[in-house]
């Protein structure tokens, strides 16, 4: 393989890199976003059984459990959107919940302050997760496609600046700008390691060897 292969073969493995990000960040993240504002709703009150009954199966749509001060702690319910379950504090604040809808399973976890800092779903074209920070940026994201796992860090305006994949062919590492750009490649090929740097315009500057 000549130099000049092994330069266009890193030079795509750069942009497969921004594609996939780009993926995780939109796809896992939209799924999120629409499941999370479909909580905005009051549980009605459940009728209770008659004391002493004996059940053997219970067929409902939403169940509710309280604590001791009456406080609701879950919640699970089913509609046309899929099966939910939220899981909240003593203070009510939902901090876990968990979905499966027809894009799949979504987990997310938050903070006393009702933002979701850890969220983990499994779609059709992979699984992903993605942490924010307390400012609710995406800071990290990681998946795992057909082509492989990827690892992308993000800096608090929300650009990558850091992506680790490795495919079936190659593991690759770009580091990025403030602009998200990829001034830095590097790969192991088979015929051996290729590092190269890219100006601000993704233009191939130096390479190595």
């Amino acid at each position: 393989m000549t130099t000049e292969e092994r330069l266009e073969k890193l030079e795509k493995e750069l942009m497969r890199g921004r594609r996939f990000n780009r993926w995780l960040l939109a796809g896992l993240g939209l799924v999120i976003v629409a499941w999370i504002v479909g909580w905005g709703f009051r549980p009605r009150t459940a009728g209770a059984q008659p004391a002493g009954a004996a059940v053997k199966m219970v067929v409902a749509r939403l169940f509710i459990l309280e604590d001791d001060n009456g406080n609701i702690r879950a919640m699970l319910s089913v509609d046309k959107d899929g099966s939910r379950l939220s899981l909240s504090d003593e203070n009510g604040k939902i901090r876990a919940m968990l979905s499966v809808a027809k894009d799949g399973p979504i987990l997310s976890l938050l903070d006393d302050n009702d933002k979701p800092r850890a969220m983990l779903g499994v779609l059709k074209d992979g699984l992903g997760l993605v942490l924010k920070d307390d400012n609710d940026k995406i800071r990290a994201t990681l998946g795992v496609t057909k082509d492989g796992p990827m690892l992308s860090l993000l800096d608090e305006k929300g650009k990558t600046r850091t992506s680790l994949g490795l495919t079936k062919e190659r593991p690759g590492l770009s580091l990025s700008d403030e602009r998200g750009i990829p001034r830095v490649g590097l790969a192991v090929l088979k015929d051996g390691p290729m590092l190269g740097l890219l100006d601000e315009n993704e233009r191939l500057i130096w390479k190595a060897p």
